[in-house]
């Protein structure tokens, strides 16, 4: 169905090519995943199949790419718009009408097929990605999960013979994620359809792989059973690093597996004692809001709202898409609606609201990355960018750049940040707001597009800045990302706040928001592969 045949991809800017000399084959009906490094070059490897690659984003394609017999060099993508359905990294950029069920037709009117087919591929696929109350809504009032949904329906409902995904779970709560994960496989098994989809978070996707292509970073690609590609990479999900660490083969890619070969490691665990931490103290109030209230027509997304933030804590916000976590943290930190309730943040002169300051003073007592990093970034270069920062927050001139170049190590500073990849946009925005590092960080989705070790790195800052005294709440459906980043779990549904606890008390009673360790090691109040490390490590030291 799709071939690659020494395929090298060059840009004009003279860096290193993304791809080269691959050759891959994918055949009729399997689903592949793609997986690598920030900017290692998956994206281009998924613009190549529907020509955006070179006819879109220019450059210079060496090879030939094949798809359905077609030949993307001479077939625009236009040509192979009924063949190749592509969702990217941005839902809200691929968006071409005003409302949900139009974006379902849109692509169908396209190709020109017949009202009454129309009208049933649109209802199948509001059911089928559980969107059917977002029919009427326009798409940009929804949030960034139900915009994803949106956007992969809209490719459905043209039923193409290769979908191409980019990270189609990132914006998505677990729950969404497996629904989604569970149509897509369903195209596979039961329609042939050809998967090709790109993920950071493989602990959601590669159980359900037949085949994994990685790209390390220097033009190749590494292709094989995801097991076998999986065993000699530093990219894994935690059921491969807990496989690892216990010596299990072949290594687990579901829990149900991991949890079969878990009796031994589970039995020494619990001869070392529980892994809970002991309960942090008391700390001073970073943040205090009261009866926050947010509306929209016809909803109310934050329904009088308590929340207290405290000094040098990390605080998870979760919960499913559309239960008001964002329109949380912008009336939070003032830039957002807000039509009740009270902020105070306190400050040498005296307790401050955000939303009676200039947008300039109010970031440096709150500061926001959003959901679409983008909306920060406005000047023409990284390095303009970078200096910006440093200038605005009187710092000395490096540090942006030193904060960039641990999260992702190497961009280049007169790349424009419109050419740069989704996780290397969020790195840049999350360098500019960590520079002016104001007491209270609010940070929405903040690591959708980084990998499992800018992950780590993101991981090191935020600890960084809680140790330095700061609040920090993260906004995020990873649940293995809030199991070794945060001391404090909030779950919110319709607007209000259900949950609120500690990381392990509040993990550990939801199945939804358990994370991977924990659901294979349950019922000890495990969490993340670090903790299991530490725990069986006095055992394997010699006497």
């Amino acid at each position: 169905m799709i071939t690659f045949d020494r395929v090298t991809v060059r840009y004009t800017d003279g860096g290193p090519p993304p791809l080269s000399d691959v050759t891959i084959r994918v055949e009729e009906g399997e689903l592949c995943l793609v997986a690598g490094r920030t900017g290692a070059g998956k994206s281009t490897l998924l613009r190549a199949i529907n020509g955006l690659v070179p006819h879109f984003t220019g450059g210079t394609l060496h090879g030939t790419v094949t798809v359905d017999g077609r030949d993307t060099r001479r077939h625009p993508p236009r040509d192979l718009a009924e063949v190749v359905g592509v969702v990217g990294q941005d839902p809200l950029a691929g968006f071409v009408t005003d409302t949900v069920e139009e974006e379902l037709a849109y692509g169908m009117e396209q190709l020109a097929l017949p009202p009454t087919v129309m009208r049933k591929r649109v209802e199948e696929t509001l059911d089928l990605l559980g969107i059917a109350e977002l029919r009427n809504r326009p798409l940009r009032t929804l949030s960034g999960g139900q915009q994803q949904r949106v956007a992969i329906g809209a490719v459905l409902t043209s039923h193409p013979r290769v979908l191409v995904l980019d990270e189609p779970t990132s914006a998505l709560d677990p729950t969404a994620a497996e629904d989604v994960l569970a149509a897509v496989t369903r195209l596979v098994h039961d329609l042939g359809v050809t998967v090709i989809l790109a993920e950071h978070r493989l602990e959601r996707v590669v159980q359900y792989a037949d085949r994994l292509l990685y790209l390390p970073g220097d033009g190749r690609v590494v292709d094989g059973p995801p097991a076998t590609v999986l065993a000699d990479v530093d990219l894994a999900p935690p059921l491969v690093e807990l496989g690892r660490l216990a010596g299990w083969t072949p290594l687990p890619l579901s829990v149900r597996d991991a949890r079969r070969r878990a009796a031994e490691l589970r039995q020494r665990l619990a001869e070392v004692g529980p892994a809970e931490p002991a309960p942090a103290p008391d700390s001073a109030a970073a943040l205090s809001a009261r009866k926050i209230v947010v509306r929209y027509p016809g909803t109310v997304a934050v329904a009088g709202v308590d929340l207290d933030l405290h000094v040098g804590r990390v605080a998870a916000l979760m919960g499913r898409n559309g239960s008001g976590k964002s329109s949380l943290l912008w009336a939070v930190q003032g830039s957002g609606p807000r039509h009740g309730g009270t902020v105070a943040v306190p400050s040498p002169q005296g307790s401050v609201d955000p939303k009676t300051l200039p947008a300039n003073r109010a970031r440096r007592h709150v500061g926001l990355v959003p959901q679409t990093p983008g909306d920060l970034l406005y000047l023409e270069t990284v390095d303009a960018e970078c200096h910006q920062a440093d200038r605005e927050t009187g710092v000395p001139a490096g540090t942006c750049r030193a904060l960039l170049d641990q999260l992702t190590p190497g961009l280049p500073g007169d790349r424009h940040p419109r050419d740069l990849s989704e996780g290397q946009r969020l790195a840049l925005a999350l360098a500019v707001q960590l520079t002016a590092a104001p007491p209270v960080v609010l940070l929405d989705e903040p690591t959708r597009g980084l990998d499992y070790l800018a992950k780590r790195q993101f991981t090191a800052i935020v600890r960084g800045l809680a140790a330095a005294g700061r609040s920090v709440v993260v906004a995020t459906h990873d649940v293995e990302l809030v199991a070794a980043l945060a001391d404090r779990v909030i779950v919110m549904a319709e607007g209000e706040i259900v949950a609120d606890g500690t990381t392990a008390e509040v993990m550990l009673a939801s199945p939804a928001f358990a994370p991977q360790v924990a659901k294979v090691l349950a019922p000890a109040p495990w969490l993340t592969v670090e903790q299991v490390a530490a725990a069986v490590a006095p055992a394997r030291e010699p006497a």
